[in-house]
């Protein structure tokens, strides 16, 4: 790890050491990574994954954060921080294209400022384009995939390529880069014009919804458990009487039964102990097998 960080130190990339995972993230949950590695843009990006990879440092890549589970115990290794990158959205014609780092709510405020429509689900999700490509993000019947056209990224093997959408296995909640290791640097999307007063409304009608229904005063990772066939992990989890239902510091929402929330304190362990409970209950009372949509990175 000493010759990593002089390697860093020379190429110019920033990084801290034992930095709170907790504080990166929505959960509020994690211990500290080893290091914590800025990139300042895509090359710096891609010179930090070859030089971990030469030095034999496990990494991880991070986005907003607002999926994940970080261990009690951090992370031992380097977590490479995507959001730190002067990422920026081009707009051309219909198209938009955007960088790994850039804020889906950017994304979607800069289709609305040139009039194009298509984005409007994802207003709101807290995500960042690469995290939400990565796990084909959704929301209000919307998906990336449906305006997602291609993908620039960093192969395992350190080359850049583009990848059609059509390539990426986008289906609920996943995509190929869960398996081929790499790393996304850049999304395009296919947008159609529309009507700005249209799309704002749509927008602001989506975020009342998430105001109304979940809870955002509360740190979270967002649904804890993948939509089960046939279901919603939600109602099955109220249908078995788990509301507000507690394992130390984490708890079922008391305003949306699909979330697991940090009610204060809560560790990594809790929240999975808590989930491994409510799926244990949930799989008795009803048949159903809940899996967790949330990703634990430990």
């Amino acid at each position: 790890m000493e010759q990593l960080k002089q390697l860093l130190t020379a190429a110019g990339i920033a990084y801290k050491e034992n930095e709170p995972l907790a504080a990166h993230c929505t959960f509020k949950i994690g211990g500290p990574a080893r290091l914590f590695v800025q990139p300042a843009d895509r090359a710096q990006l891609c010179r930090a994954i070859a030089l971990c990879k030469a030095q034999g440092v496990r990494y991880y890549l991070l986005g907003n954060g607002s999926n994940i589970l970080f261990a009690d115990e951090g992370y031992n290794g380097v977590v490479l921080d995507i959001s730190s990158m002067q990422d920026t959205v081009e707009v051309h014609g219909t198209q938009l294209t955007a960088g790994a780092g850039v804020r889906l709510s950017a994304l979607c405020k800069t289709a609305l400022e040139h009039g194009l429509t298509g984005l409007e689900f994802a207003y709101g999700i807290p995500g960042t384009v690469g995290g939400a490509v990565y796990m084909n993000a959704g929301a209000y019947g919307g998906e990336m995939k449906d305006v997602l056209t291609t993908v620039q990224y960093l192969t395992a093997e350190g080359e850049v390529k583009e990848a059609a959408a059509a390539e990426l296995d986008l289906r609920y909640r996943h995509s190929i880069f869960e398996e081929n290791g790499g790393c996304i640097l850049s999304a395009q999307f296919a947008l159609t014009p529309g009507e700005p007063e249209a799309i704002r409304a749509k927008m602001d009608e989506l975020m009342a919804k998430r105001l109304d229904k979940q809870p955002l005063d509360k740190p979270s990772a967002g649904s804890t458990f993948k939509r089960p066939v046939g279901a919603f992990a939600a109602a099955l989890i109220d249908q078995c009487g788990l509301r507000g239902y507690r394992h130390g510091g984490a708890a079922v929402s008391e305003k949306h039964c699909g979330f697991v929330v940090n009610l204060g304190g809560a560790t990594c362990a809790d929240v999975l102990a808590l989930c491994e409970e409510v799926r244990t209950i949930v799989k008795e009372k009803t048949g159903y097998d809940l899996e967790k949509e949330i990703r634990v990175v430990r």
